[in-house]
């Protein structure tokens, strides 16, 4: 582990000189300096003040980085056909996320089923064609390039009432899909 590395990056995060946390800990600049450059190794008792001054604890220092998957690929998205309808969870396992995009298809004359009123909020972005969002007892149409954006709360389905397929991405938080 680089210890001088992740201390020198976390004394930057907080805006302090080498001075200022030699000063905090009662410990010289040319020490912090030596430290950072892994020149020297600080005693566990040195190490727990310089991370206190830090506001972490050697914990939360020795934790392994999140190695959490950023991006992904078509070979990652999982498809589902029905109705006239493709649907892409285009990322895996999303529902332990926050929030859930989808990428639909509907064919011309194809709709999701009725979603029924629940917390959360859904976001889109039409693709290509254009789709009709039935929200509760009102209907709004929503073109290639344009968004839509509510809250789940009311009954809601989208169809496609043109002749050509309708493309959107669809994100709800929280997941349900």
């Amino acid at each position: 582990m680089d210890i001088g590395n992740k201390i020198k990056r976390l004394r930057l995060q907080l805006n302090l000189s080498q001075a200022e946390l030699a000063d905090r800990c009662e410990l010289t600049k040319g020490y912090i300096s030596q430290l950072e450059n892994d020149l020297t190794e600080p005693s566990i008792s040195t190490l727990r003040d310089i991370l206190s001054a830090l506001g972490t604890d050697l914990a939360e220092f020795f934790k392994k980085e999140d190695d959490a998957r950023i991006v992904f690929s078509a070979d990652d998205f999982i498809e589902k056909h029905e109705n006239g309808m493709l649907l892409k969870w285009i990322i895996p396992n999303a529902q332990k996320n926050e929030m859930e995009p989808v990428l639909v298809e509907l064919l011309a004359g194809a709709s999701t089923s009725v979603d029924f009123p629940h917390e959360g909020e859904e976001f889109g972005y039409v693709l290509e064609g254009r789709i009709c969002l039935e929200l509760g007892k009102k209907k709004y149409i929503c073109k290639k390039g344009e968004t839509f954006y509510y809250a789940a709360d009311k009954s809601h389905n989208i169809s496609n009432n043109g002749n050509g397929t309708a493309k959107f991405l669809w994100i709800s938080t929280p997941p349900n899909f």
